[in-house]
């Protein structure tokens, strides 16, 4: 069975503009004083979702396994039945982030442009 691997330089890129997207939030926030409406939307801002990349994966024996960064390791998809083996599909790494630190990820899984199975590891 084929085993699929999300690219670290996309995961590397997806953090780092995670980061940057911390510190501008903070930025604006500290040059427009603490009692402004823009203040006070970014205080509640802390959790981003950013994908990383997606890439082509087929289904065989009706799983799909990839190995998942951060730790999470290897995991094995179960896909539902009516969908054959061979089928082409993407499967698409977002990672969360509170605050720019790295909290989980989620991996969506799309076969014929419907997602079929959206799931997070970590807090997300």
């Amino acid at each position: 069975m084929p085993e699929f691997k999300f690219s670290e330089e996309a995961i590397s890129h997806a953090l780092e503009a995670a980061k940057r997207s911390h510190e501008d939030s903070q930025a604006s926030r500290r040059s427009s004083g603490a009692d402004s409406d823009l203040s006070l939307a970014n205080a509640s801002a802390g959790y981003l979702l950013v994908t990383a990349e997606c890439i082509s994966i087929t289904v065989e024996n009706n799983k799909v396994c990839i190995n998942l960064p951060l730790g999470f390791g290897k995991y094995c998809f179960s896909i539902p039945l009516s969908i054959p083996n061979g089928t082409a599909g993407q499967a698409c790494l977002s990672i969360c982030t509170t605050w720019g630190i790295p909290t989980g990820i989620r991996v969506t899984i799309i076969i014929g442009g419907i997602t079929i199975i959206s799931q997070s590891f970590g807090k997300c």
